[in-house]
């Protein structure tokens, strides 16, 4: 009988995160990217409306800061800054949290990889994720295969219109059958919805496919590359059907980051969201100059779901959020 003290992970499986961490350390040293400690703790958060920050408050000395303190949801603003400081090629293997976050995919605590490379576009960094991917599953005994396709052509192929442009209804229609209270919702909303419940589940199992070019309403951090329509230079990467990486030809642009960050808190404060405060650190960090660069967010959790072969992610933790 399984007792509530127990971990939620095998001995079997603990070891395999730790043989996984330690490939993942000398992937990046044999291609001389160095490996950096960034805080989880900060004054700002994350702006992102369909993303959740935890918070919480220090009691003590504050040093002139006093205030709640947000728990990163992503290293990302925090290697920026040391990127524009000249830092080089980096990357961070560490826990991040997220609210609202539980099931059998999600946690409200988990193990993010994220790297950037200089002078490399999101096209570039994506194959790299590819190389690491297989190079993982590699020493485990798996083999995998790889395809790339535009998000214009996934659609495309599934559903027999444009992405780009299709209106709201056009997106709706796949979903008819489901129960979605459409208020509030958004293209990108509709597109999401679409990406989770339509395309995902039927993705090729032991198969990376590598989605790039995203429609520009998507851009998040990531560059707009002019044209007609303009596309948003970002890319996610799934395994099987799970999600497993986002990547982005990154924004360096500082007025155009604080306009998305701005447009980020108006529609927070629209569907009554907490709204954080302005990471003006890295605002002052772009305007000083973010090198040329693409980056990319990994889960490693969802990694290791895919070497286990299990749906459930509690059993790739050592101790599941329940058993914390």
């Amino acid at each position: 009988m399984t007792r509530p003290w127990q971990p939620s992970a095998s001995p079997a499986a603990i070891r395999m995160r730790a043989a996984v961490n330690a490939r993942i350390r000398a992937f990046f040293a044999e291609r001389g990217v160095l490996e950096v400690e960034t805080p989880i703790l900060s004054r700002a958060g994350n702006s992102d409306p369909n993303i959740e920050s935890l918070t919480t408050h220090l009691n003590g000395p504050t040093a002139g800061a006093p205030g709640p303190r947000w728990l990163r949801t992503s290293p990302e603003f925090a290697i920026k800054r040391l990127l524009s400081a000249g830092i080089g090629d980096c990357y961070e293997l560490g826990r991040v949290f997220r609210d609202g976050e539980s099931g059998t995919r999600h946690t409200p605590e988990f193990t993010m990889l994220e790297w950037y490379r200089l002078g490399w576009d999101h096209r570039r960094l994506m194959h790299e994720v590819a190389e690491l991917v297989t190079t993982v599953l590699a020493e485990r005994g798996r083999s995998l295969r790889v395809q790339a396709l535009s998000y214009h052509d996934l659609f495309d192929q599934r559903f027999g219109f444009d992405p780009h442009r299709a209106g709201i209804a056009t997106l709706r229609r796949p979903l008819a059958d489901l129960r979605i209270d459409p208020e509030g919702l958004e293209r990108s909303d509709w597109l999401d919805l679409l990406m989770s419940h339509r395309i995902q589940p039927d993705l090729p199992p032991d198969t990376l496919t590598l989605v790039y070019d995203f429609p520009a309403e998507q851009c998040a951090l990531a560059r707009l590359r002019p044209g007609e329509p303009p596309v948003a230079e970002r890319f996610e990467a799934y395994l099987g059907p799970l999600e497993l990486a986002n990547g982005f030809h990154e924004l360096a642009d500082a007025k155009e980051q604080r306009a998305r960050f701005l447009a980020d808190q108006s529609r927070r404060r629209s569907r009554k969201q907490p709204v954080p405060e302005l990471d003006t650190a890295l605002l002052a960090a772009l305007e000083h100059g973010l090198p040329a660069c693409a980056g990319v967010a990994l889960g490693v959790d969802r990694l290791l779901m895919a070497l286990l072969e299990t749906d459930d992610i509690g059993q790739c933790l050592a101790f599941s959020s329940s058993r914390a």
